[in-house]
């Protein structure tokens, strides 16, 4: 695990590509949202792309994984769980290890999994690894709840501050994130975001096209150019 955050899970020297994926534990009434999940699984594991997750086994989450790992293996599948929510965003599909009290999930079907003791911590570590990965890492925000937007504006809310540079893309299935996106050109107008800084948090529809925002993202020169250290 160690490893893998200081080189970005490097083969052969090379960063690997990684995207966040954040979605919901549930699939939700259209059926359009899980087969954008598939979509998006099969792409990552036709452009090599390794996925850094929150660990589920349900919903848009276990879509997404189980369709990667069954086409590119364990390896490039990373799910990060705090341990609270072991009950309700995994479907049974793990044993409990008593003797390290963590929780070893079937890696076969959803990738390898590390459980955390609290949800800044797993914010934390999926954030290190997109930030060490390769050309192409980010974000990207499927269809989802509170939890899900809540991530994806902290994120974007961390590129505007300067904390990192990777891009964020919303994955727009049948206008779900309309009205964010609409209400992100009323605070424009307004004057709340800057309107260089609009495209911090870009969208797409497709698969595809949000695979493609991310290879192609390119930072605002608005952005805030403060000094972090450790986050």
């Amino acid at each position: 695990m160690a490893g893998d955050l200081q080189n970005g899970g490097a083969r052969n020297g090379t960063p690997r590509t990684k995207i966040c994926v954040y979605c919901g534990a549930s699939g939700g009434k259209n059926p359009q949202h899980m087969e954008a999940a598939r979509q998006l699984g099969t792409l990552m594991a036709e452009n090599d792309i390794d996925l850094v997750y929150g660990g589920g086994t349900v919903g848009l989450m276990g879509e997404v994984a189980k369709t990667l790992c069954g086409l590119k293996g364990p390896e490039s599948v990373h799910g990060i769980i705090p341990e609270a929510l072991v009950k309700y965003e995994r479907d049974g599909t793990y044993q409990t290890v008593t003797s390290a009290n963590q929780v070893v999930p079937d890696e076969s079907t959803y990738g390898r999994t590390t459980v955390v003791k609290d949800m800044h911590t797993r914010k934390k570590l999926m954030a290190e690894e997109v930030f060490a990965g390769g050309p192409g890492s980010g974000f990207i925000g499927l269809s989802g709840g509170y939890g899900t937007m809540e991530e994806i504006f902290e994120t974007t809310t961390w590129n505007q501050l300067g904390i990192h540079s990777k891009g964020i893309c919303l994955l727009n299935i049948d206008g779900y994130w309309d009205g964010i996106i609409q209400w992100l050109d009323k605070a424009v107008e307004e004057d709340f975001v800057r309107s260089a800084n609009k495209d911090i948090l870009v969208h797409a529809t497709t698969a595809e096209g949000a695979l493609k925002a991310l290879r192609e993202y390119r930072v605002s020169e608005a952005t805030y150019k403060l000094q972090w250290g450790s986050q």
